[in-house]
């Protein structure tokens, strides 16, 4: 099953997408109010309007409204080691706020403010039923589904302090989506190829089984210290290929395009644009 979150004239909605039948549901504007309200294990028993051209929809990101949004850094092996730093003991844990999100087909802003954009292809995990203190066993059950993110980084305002955060969460830069898919289509271990190209050049290649913390470890580590909420949106992390560990770095400009992809759950494809030519909106 999938769901995502569309525009419409009458605002936001939530569509599911049962064995390729696509229906936008009538009473939920929002993804994690439809969490809460059971669409994740009964999405039959909401009244919906059939859409025959889902080609068309307006994705906006995924989670709209997402009560946290909470990242982890260096957590792919080669990304470490690229990076020149060791394997870490505990997640690398820093935070964006939900202006930075837009959809998979949005446009990203580059603001002037930074002369240092990055791409970063990310799995990202959105949280399925309350959680607080659990093992990974019970993470794993916790989460929702999976979808595409790419964390674009202003590099230069990331290194200015040890924290990160404000690297990491210039508004409408980072598109999330289209779709959440559930994890009933995978495997425990995650097998997914990862990759970014940049105006059709392949930047990053990998596997999230790179990842050195897994998702289910990811959600029960945090969960030691706060509780997590359905529609919570985890960004796990970025393999190999950044701009920043090139010699010569190589960063993003405006009029490029970056295409995000993980094998089953699908891509995000956006223009980078000057900050005052952006147009989209969610």
């Amino acid at each position: 099953m999938k769901l995502a979150t569309v525009r419409t004239p009458d605002g936001p909605r939530v569509v599911v997408d049962v064995n390729g039948s696509v229906r936008g549901l009538h009473e939920f504007t929002s993804l994690p109010h439809a969490i809460r309200a059971g669409v994740l294990s009964r999405p039959d028993d909401f009244e919906g309007s059939q859409i025959d051209d889902p080609a068309g929809l307006d994705f906006a990101p995924v989670v709209t409204d997402p009560g946290k949004v909470i990242c982890v850094g260096h957590n792919y092996r080669e990304h470490i080691l690229e990076m020149g730093h060791g394997l870490p003991d505990f997640p690398n844990v820093f935070s964006k706020f939900t202006g930075a999100l837009i959809g998979a087909f949005d446009d990203i802003e580059l603001a002037a403010e930074s002369t240092a954009w990055d791409w970063e292809a990310e799995l990202a995990v959105v949280v399925g039923r309350p959680l607080r203190n659990a093992d990974a066993s019970q993470a794993r059950t916790a989460i929702g589904g999976y979808t595409v993110a790419n964390d674009i980084s202003a590099r230069d305002w990331q290194k200015r302090t040890s924290q990160w955060l404000l690297g990491k969460t210039f508004e409408r830069t980072t598109p999330v989506g289209p779709w959440l898919v559930t994890p009933d289509a995978f495997s425990d271990e995650l097998d997914l190829a990862i990759t970014c190209s940049v105006d059709g050049d392949i930047v990053q290649q990998s596997n999230v089984s790179d990842l050195l913390f897994d998702p289910a470890y990811i959600l029960a580590y945090l969960s030691t210290v706060i509780t997590l909420e359905p529609g919570d949106l985890i960004l796990t992390g970025t393999p190999s290929g950044v701009g920043a560990a090139r010699d010569p770095q190589l960063f993003l400009q405006p009029g490029q395009e970056v295409r995000t992809e993980i094998s089953g759950i699908g891509q995000c494809i956006n223009r980078c644009v000057a900050a005052d030519h952006l147009t989209s909106s969610i």
